[in-house]
C-alpha cells in the first residue's frame, strides 16, 4: 500500500468516526453533494469512493464544493502546522491568517517572504492546494459570515470591512462558499445573536482543539498585565482578559472570558470548545487580524494530542502532563509590544505606558493607552525600540525565526535567555529550550511546552 492510499485510508477513518482531533488538520468533500466538511461533521457518514479530502478549506472551495451548513467547516482551529513549520509555507500561512495579502496583496506577501509571487504562488498550491489569493478568499468570507451572524452592520460594511474589493465579489463569493446570500445567511442566524454594535462591540467563540487549560493563560496574563494596556478581573475560573490593540486600520478593546469549570466546554459546532470573546473596533476591517493575534496569544491553534502524546513519553514530564492535559504556550497579542516588555519588565513598562504611550480617544475602565510604538521609545528603551523601528529586527507573524533571533542577539543589552523568550512568545516558537537548560531532544517540537509544564510544577530545568 502507498503512502497516499495510508493517508486517505487514515483520513478516512478519522471521518468515519467523526475524530475532532483532525479538524482544522484537514477537511473532505462529497462528490454526489457537492458540500465540504470538517472531520468531526455528525451527519451521516458518506460512502468511501464519493470521498475526496483537502488540506485547507480554501482549496475545497477551489474545487467547487461549499461549506457544510451543520458543521461550519470554516470555523474550526487552524492548524497547528503552520506555528511549528519555520518554512516559506508555514510563514505565508500565518502571514495571511495575519490579513497581509488583503492589505499589501501577493507581491506584498511575497517581498515579506524574500520570495517572487511566482515561487509563493507555487509553493502554496503544492503544499495546501490553494494559492494566496483563494486562501485569503476563503478567509474573507469566513470574517464575512461572522460579521453577517454577529452584528447589525449593514450589508454593504460588512462586505467592505471584510476585505472585499466590491459588493458584487462580495455577494458571488458568498454565495460560491455557503450556498446562499447575504442576507439569507444573516437570516439563518436568527435575530437575537445579532448583538454586535460598535458600543456592544462583536461576540467571537475563539474554538480551540482538544482539551485547554485555561488557568495557567490567565494566571501567566495576570502577573504580566501592564496597567493602562491590560488588565485581569474576576475570581480564579471566571477572569475576564481586556486589553488593548494597536490594529492596521485603528485600535480594538478586547475581552476574553476564563472558561469556568471544565478545562474546555465542548459542543456540535465547537467539538474541542472554545473562549468566549467580545471585541470593539474602531475598524471592523480589523476583524480577521485582531482574531488572529488573539488565538496567537492564547495559543487556540495548538494540537494538545500531538504535544501531550510526545511529553507523556517521557518520565520526567508524564506526571506534570497527566496533572495539566492541554496546557498552553501562551504567545503576544503584539510581538514589538512583548519584546520590549520582556527587555524592561513590567514596572518600566507601565512608565512607559504613561509617559509615551497612545491616549485612547474612549478609555474604556482603567484600559487608556495604547502600548507605545517602538519609534516612541528611542530614547526610552535604547537599540532595542531603534532595531525594530527600522526593520533590523522583525518580528511579524512571517518573520525567519532563526534570522529574528540572530538579529535579536546583535542588539546590545539583549542576553540569550531574554532572546530565547522572546522567540518563544512573540514568534510562537513551540520548540525553544532556555539557554543551558538539559533538555532532551526527545522533547523535540514542543520544549516550549515542556517548559511551561515544568514552570507550572515549580520545577525550573
Amino acid at each position: 500500500m502507498t503512502g497516499q492510499d495510508t493517508t486517505y485510508d487514515t483520513r478516512y477513518e478519522a471521518v468515519r468516526s467523526r475524530d475532532a482531533r483532525f479538524d482544522g488538520e484537514f477537511f473532505f468533500a462529497v462528490e454526489t453533494t457537492g458540500i465540504y466538511c470538517r472531520p468531526s461533521c455528525p451527519a451521516v457518514t458518506p460512502k468511501r469512493h464519493n470521498v475526496r479530502f483537502f488540506t485547507t478549506a480554501a482549496a475545497a472551495q477551489g474545487s467547487g464544493f461549499r461549506a457544510c451548513r451543520r458543521c461550519r467547516p470554516d470555523a474550526v482551529p487552524g492548524s497547528a502546522d503552520w506555528n511549528v513549520r519555520a518554512d516559506v509555507v508555514g510563514r505565508a500561512m500565518r502571514l495571511i491568517g495575519d490579513g497581509v495579502v488583503d492589505r499589501e496583496g501577493v507581491a506584498g506577501l511575497a517581498v515579506r517572504l524574500g520570495y517572487s509571487a511566482r515561487q509563493v504562488q507555487r509553493q502554496l498550491t503544492a503544499e495546501v492546494g490553494a494559492g494566496p489569493v483563494a486562501l485569503a478568499r476563503a478567509q474573507r468570507a469566513h470574517t464575512a459570515r461572522t460579521l453577517l451572524q454577529t452584528t447589525a452592520l449593514p450589508v454593504t460594511e460588512i462586505a467592505f470591512a471584510s476585505g472585499f474589493a466590491s459588493v458584487r465579489q462580495f455577494n458571488d463569493t458568498i454565495r460560491a462558499v455557503y450556498a446562499a446570500t447575504p442576507t439569507e445567511l444573516r437570516a439563518a442566524a436568527g435575530t437575537a445573536r445579532r448583538t454586535g454594535t460598535p458600543a456592544a462591540g462583536i461576540p467571537l467563540r475563539l474554538a480551540h482543539r482538544g482539551p485547554y487549560r485555561a488557568g495557567p493563560v490567565f494566571d501567566l496574563l495576570e502577573r504580566e498585565a501592564v496597567a493602562g494596556v491590560e488588565e485581569v478581573g474576576g475570581p480564579a475560573g471566571r477572569r475576564t482578559y481586556r486589553r488593548t490593540l494597536r490594529l492596521p486600520h485603528g485600535t480594538g478593546i478586547v475581552a476574553v472570558d476564563e472558561r469556568p469549570g471544565h478545562p474546555g466546554r465542548a459542543s456540535a459546532l465547537h467539538p474541542g470548545g472554545w473562549l468566549d470573546a467580545r471585541l470593539h473596533l474602531t475598524d471592523p476591517r480589523d476583524l480577521t487580524t485582531a482574531v488572529q493575534r488573539l488565538r496567537r496569544l492564547f495559543d487556540l491553534d495548538a494540537d494538545p494530542y500531538a504535544v501531550d502524546e510526545r511529553l507523556g513519553a517521557d518520565p520526567r514530564l508524564a506526571p506534570l502532563v497527566a496533572a495539566r492535559p492541554g496546557l498552553r504556550a501562551p504567545g503576544a497579542a503584539d510581538p514589538e509590544e512583548y519584546a520590549v516588555r520582556a527587555l524592561v519588565g513590567r514596572t518600566t513598562a507601565e512608565r512607559l505606558v504613561r509617559a509615551h504611550g497612545k491616549a485612547l480617544d474612549a478609555p474604556c475602565g482603567t484600559l487608556t493607552h495604547l502600548f507605545p510604538e517602538p519609534a516612541a521609545l528611542a530614547e526610552a528603551v535604547g537599540p532595542l525600540a531603534v532595531a525594530l523601528a527600522d526593520g533590523r529586527v522583525g518580528l511579524d507573524a512571517g518573520a525567519d525565526r532563526d534570522d529574528a533571533e540572530a538579529a535579536l542577539l546583535a542588539v546590545p543589552g539583549l542576553d540569550a535567555r531574554t532572546v530565547a523568550t522572546i522567540r518563544a512568545r512573540a514568534l510562537g516558537d513551540p520548540d525553544v529550550a532556555p539557554p543551558g537548560a538539559d533538555v532532551p531532544d526527545t522533547w523535540r517540537p514542543w520544549r516550549t511546552y515542556a517548559h511551561h509544564h515544568l514552570r507550572a510544577a515549580e520545577e525550573t530545568p
